[in-house]
């Protein structure tokens, strides 16, 4: 059987396909703000990740916002071992 998609490697981010991030709409319950950057830390590259967090912080949304457990998207990526860039972003800009 063929494949449906192709991965793509070291696609191009435009500085609209970052911004889409910001709308990101999260499950019942869920805070917008945690919900669209954890999106955007999941799905972006490091420089387009801090593109996008000066992006959300100009839009007044909050950059330690929680999920239900009151973990921040700072906390999940200090977990993964190739997150240091990521993580190195958001103290940048005052994560807790």
């Amino acid at each position: 059987m063929k494949k449906d998609k192709e991965k793509v490697l070291d696609e191009v981010w435009t500085e609209d396909r970052v911004r889409e991030f910001l709308a990101s709409e999260p499950k019942a319950g869920t805070d917008a703000d945690f919900h669209a950057l954890l999106k955007a830390y999941q799905s972006m590259r490091a420089d387009d990740f801090e593109l996008f967090i000066g992006m959300f912080l100009e839009t007044n949304r909050n950059l330690n916002a929680t999920d239900k457990a009151g973990r921040t998207v700072l906390s999940y990526a200090k977990e993964h071992r190739n997150s240091g860039e990521h993580v190195a972003a958001l103290e940048a800009k005052g994560a807790l």
